[in-house]
């Protein structure tokens, strides 16, 4: 199973969010139908930009508590000063798709940034692409 984590700025489009969503997919060389559910953190979980594409793609959208981000931070890639500020994790999206995906994954595609939006793919680890 591949989760995608996704953080945005406030107001950002379910468009917008594809894109970096489909930019994620193509550096992992799979097609965004390869994709199980969706991750984000308490932070954005009214955002509607993430909600709608969330009903577009017919996904499932984890609600990753702040205990799992952190849980999950260890194995987080990246670092960003501004999630760390808003969120407390180092990358929400990294966070978010690792604590979905399960206690073995690892991520496959670390925090990419694209129109104002960030996605990071995670699988178990062991588990086909």
């Amino acid at each position: 199973m591949i989760v995608a984590g996704l953080g945005c700025r406030s107001g950002t489009t379910a468009e917008s969010i594809f894109f970096a969503l489909e930019a994620a997919c193509e550096e992992a060389g799979i097609e965004p139908g390869a994709i199980a559910a969706l991750a984000t953190g308490e932070i954005r979980r009214e955002e509607p930009g993430i909600l709608e594409l969330a009903r577009k793609l017919s996904l499932p959208l984890h609600i990753v508590d702040d205990g799992a981000m952190l849980a999950a931070e260890p194995r987080t890639k990246t670092v960003s000063r501004h999630s760390l500020s808003q969120t407390g994790s180092s990358s929400l999206s990294e966070a978010a798709a690792l604590a979905v995906a399960g206690d073995t994954s690892e991520l496959i595609v670390p925090r990419m940034v694209a129109y104002g939006a960030t996605c990071a793919l995670a699988q178990a680890k062991g588990a086909a692409p």
